[in-house]
């Protein structure tokens, strides 16, 4: 009628306005412990149980701590061209896009865990095919922006959400509130080989000291340490009073033991260099020799950290695409465990790639599949003494090279 310029009838009642559609809220996530109970399960399932107890029974056993010497290059090599990833290796195992992971040091099972954009994290359980499967897990409100096992008890998960940070303990089969911040959180490492205290980063600036042993869920001290945003937090492998700060353009080191709750909190040591916002900032994993960066200046920068003098040395500048966009988690270079002078980094290139870097620069290995690999893995975690890779992607699929 109103395409024809006719005027609706007067006994017609006009209809009311159109209501506002209101946003169907989440369930939030209650305060304190939780119960380790899967997504939409009052209790836990035959198949939850089957992998919780196989958590629980490899967290037991005790890895051999036999040292075992760093391989040359040529070797270390030849074992990243022996990893394959087949279609049994990838699963969803969170609902949107990973943000995080974190692997089970075990070496007799593939336990690997993802934590994603809306407080899912997921655990599956690789080694046993479809039989248990993924279990997604409800421990926060908002992304899950780091997890790590502890190194003391791999039968603890730790997880930092934006809001808190819990422990997911297989043992009593809870998620055990840690800290709770009043910012949003950003990132976290232990300060300590038992795991009881931590170094938490908030996106806003200021870092925070967390001790696990005190009651409640306050921190110890929260100081300013002069960045408008940090984004990720690392402890010196070795020097655990020493932990790395990357935010807008800054990444420093500071001394946890001179940290106060002034406005003058002074870093060691400034890796500059940097153009735009810095993604991430990892120490070397056995001597914190060096310092991989990840920039969106379309840039991986190694520094050489052996001494923590005010200015640091940069080793090598890397041309590589950085620009994730908004639909992709930003990139963020991790160290091989196994091995001190390489790294691992997603890639924009074509056909869909993991590379591994020297730290002089030298492109050393690309992780490819063209059958099985499609997508960007911007998040990535490798197996601290086995031949295992897990990338995560914006969809919630885990893709584990072994």
């Amino acid at each position: 009628m109103r395409l024809l310029r006719v005027e609706p009838p007067m006994d017609i009642p006009l209809l009311d306005p159109f209501a506002q559609a209101v946003a169907k809220a989440y369930p939030q996530v209650p305060a304190g412990p939780l119960p380790m109970v899967p997504e939409y399960q009052v209790e836990t399932s035959k198949q939850t149980e089957a992998l919780l107890s196989t958590w629980m029974r490899i967290s037991e056993l005790k890895a051999d701590v036999a040292e075992q010497g760093t391989p040359d290059i040529k070797r270390y090599q030849e074992s990243l061209s022996s990893m394959v990833l087949s279609e049994e290796s990838i699963r969803k195992v969170v609902k949107t896009r990973v943000v995080s992971m974190a692997i089970h040091p075990s070496e007799s099972t593939i336990l690997v865990a993802a934590g994603d954009t809306v407080g899912h994290v997921g655990l599956w359980n690789v080694s046993s095919g479809t039989e248990e499967g993924a279990h997604i897990f409800i421990p926060h409100n908002f992304r899950v922006n780091c997890m790590h096992f502890s190194p003391c008890n791999p039968a603890h998960l730790l997880s930092l959400g934006n809001d808190t940070l819990r422990c997911g303990d297989v043992t009593r089969a809870i998620f055990d509130e840690i800290f709770r911040g009043e910012e949003d959180l950003s990132c976290f490492d232990f300060l300590e080989e038992n795991a009881c205290t931590a170094i938490v980063s908030q996106w806003a600036g200021p870092v925070a000291v967390v001790d696990r042993r005190t009651p409640g869920v306050s921190s110890e001290l929260t100081v300013d340490i002069g960045f408008t945003r940090t984004r990720t937090v690392h402890v010196h492998p070795v020097k655990k009073q020493y932990f790395l700060a990357a935010g807008s353009v800054d990444v420093c080191a500071f001394d946890v033991r001179y940290l106060r709750n002034t406005k003058e909190n002074n870093p060691l040591s400034s890796l500059t260099g940097h153009t735009k916002s810095v993604a991430s900032a990892y120490f070397s994993p056995v001597t914190g020799n060096r310092v991989v960066t990840v920039c969106a200046d379309d840039r991986l920068r190694v520094y050489d950290t052996t001494s923590l003098s005010p200015t640091v040395t940069l080793l090598s500048s890397i041309r590589h695409n950085n620009n994730t966009g908004r639909w992709l988690t930003r990139f963020r270079a991790i160290w091989d465990p196994k091995q001190e002078h390489c790294f691992l980094v997603g890639s924009m290139a074509q056909p869909r790639r993991i590379e591994v870097f020297q730290d002089t620069g030298k492109l050393l290995h690309s992780f490819c599949n063209v059958d099985c690999l499609g997508s960007v893995c911007s998040i990535n975690v490798v197996h601290p003494s086995q031949n295992i890779l897990a990338g995560g992607n914006s969809s919630g699929r885990l893709h584990v090279f072994k």
